[in-house]
């Protein structure tokens, strides 16, 4: 792998990272696995062990079970002295492997691991933009692995792009020093034989100008209307300037041409206009396209996360991205440092959901909720569903106060939810006081007109202060009268900063 990266990124293989450092390393470690036949061609020597006796043993020192290597000694001491091994040499044999189980496979083990962590980390430095390209086709059908390393790659300022039939191939594709393009083979519904046909037809006619073209050269018994619908919702047609909602409202009629300009090419009948390729772009404007718009938010970022697994041109989340700077303690991605028991606010979007009734007759919930950076279990016991039963929906986002459960075996962190809520009422419930930071000496008439205008459309009971500087450069805080008390929201927010710059709205709790 190492050498696939370097050979294509620089065309030869600049060693400059030194596995001849290792060599000692890897040697010792080849020599302990094969040590580890060695013990097993000792016991069927000696000791008369069969091969899956002797493997036996290798399990028990690999395992360091000692029960189970006290009861192999016993057979080996025995089958050495059936063997006319002197009693004392056979136990001091079977010390010495028993001596070198006690670090032997821990070395091996550790020396393997940090002879792969050097080369990955090697390559992720050096080589970035290939490394995540080959993770991310590694690992096509995890999902949960997919937005980790994703979330990993817009750390490092690597874009990962949408499908995209113009430019996609089956796997993760590098498309420049900072981009990578989504492979197909990850759109479902999408097979190799339809991944294939697209790229013949891509090669052979150049890049698609409409959906009718596509739908015309590449073959229908392989592109289906399913796939096309796949593609469609999740993006990778967008390259060719209509809404979604256009070409799926295209895609029936385009089918039906595609069809008749199929037969008619087999049977050796061809128009003028498919004759050259200047005629593509007339031919396009033959069809007719409805005005009609692009389908709302939710509907696409939806689409997007059923053909995918998740989002891509947004987030549902990414519009709470306030509400939750200022009111969830954690993410997900902070949850391995807590400890049993320990409080956590969190907000997210359920994606998972698994309604149980125990043996009291109850309802209860299991729910994988999903956040900006990734997924975590939270359970939602009887008392709580009770009460928040109509709130716990598939694709609906929510706010959890609720304590860390690390009791299962895996210790994988989970959540036991104790109060539940829907996102966008967080502000409402939760907000003692909004802030607005003037950043400035003096009122400005036309700031004071601004805000006047949006606290009066936003009227609620939450206090208002301002916050702004005095000549003498000190912070004031001044409360406003509560006529303009009012309730504070996501658009409440929005209008503030878009009128006042962004960051000078605090939320306190």
């Amino acid at each position: 792998m190492v050498d696939d990266f370097i050979k294509r990124k620089h065309g030869q293989h600049p060693i400059t990272y030194d596995d001849n450092r290792l060599e000692p390393i890897l040697q010792e470690t080849y020599g302990i696995i094969i040590f580890q036949e060695q013990v097993m061609r000792i016991a069927n020597t000696l000791a008369g062990f069969s091969l899956s006796q002797a493997d036996i043993l290798r399990r028990a020192m690999s395992k360091k079970d000692s029960e189970v290597m006290e009861e192999q000694r016993k057979y080996f001491v025995d089958g050495c002295i059936k063997n006319k091994i002197n009693k004392r040499v056979a136990n001091k044999i079977f010390s010495l492997i028993e001596y070198f189980a006690g670090y032997g496979f821990n070395k091996s083990h550790s020396t393997a691991y940090a002879l792969i962590s050097y080369r990955t980390a090697y390559l992720k430095a050096n080589f970035p933009v290939e490394f995540m390209t080959a993770l991310l086709t590694s690992e096509k059908d995890n999902t949960d692995k997919i937005v980790a390393y994703i979330n990993e790659a817009n750390k490092m300022d690597i874009e990962t792009l949408s499908p995209d039939v113009n430019e996609s191939f089956a796997k993760f594709t590098m498309v420049s020093d900072k981009s990578i393009r989504f492979g197909l083979s990850a759109v479902k519904n999408v097979g190799q034989g339809a991944i294939d046909s697209i790229i013949r037809a891509r090669n052979k006619y150049g890049r698609f100008n409409s959906l009718h073209e596509f739908c015309e050269y590449t073959e229908s018994r392989l592109v289906n209307k399913k796939v096309i619908e796949s593609l469609i919702k999740c993006g990778a047609f967008d390259g060719l300037g209509l809404f979604r909602a256009q070409l799926l409202a295209i895609l029936e009629k385009a089918m039906e041409a595609a069809q008749g300009f199929q037969k008619d090419r087999q049977n050796g009948q061809f128009s003028f206009f498919d004759r050259t390729r200047e005629n593509r772009t007339f031919k396009k404007n033959l069809y007719e396209i409805p005005d009609i718009p692009e389908w709302p938010e939710n509907q696409l970022l939806s689409y997007e996360k059923q053909m995918l697994g998740f989002y891509t041109s947004g987030h549902p989340l990414a519009r709470y991205s306030a509400t939750l700077k200022n009111y969830a303690t954690h993410s997900t991605q902070d949850l391995i440092h807590l400890q049993e028991g320990e409080d956590i606010s969190i907000g997210g979007i359920i994606n998972k959901l698994k309604t149980i009734t125990t043996k009291k007759n109850e309802r209860m919930a299991i729910v994988s909720l999903e956040d900006l950076d990734g997924f975590v279990e939270v359970l939602v016991f009887p008392k709580v569903f009770s009460r928040c039963s109509k709130t716990v929906k598939m694709n609906s986002t929510i706010f959890i106060k609720g304590r860390i459960n690390l009791r299962d075996r895996d210790r994988e962190p989970k959540i036991v939810a104790e109060e539940l809520i829907p996102l966008s009422e967080v502000q409402k419930r939760y907000t003692a006081s909004v802030i607005i930071n003037l950043f400035t000496t003096g009122l400005e008439t036309e700031v004071l007109a601004k805000l006047k205008g949006i606290l009066s459309r936003h009227r609620g009971r939450v206090p208002v202060y301002l916050g702004f500087l005095s000549p003498d450069n000190q912070q004031v805080r001044l409360e406003l009268n509560p006529e303009y008390y009012t309730q504070p929201t996501e658009e409440l927010v929005s209008e503030i900063e878009t009128a006042l710059g962004e960051g000078v709205v605090t939320l306190k709790k």
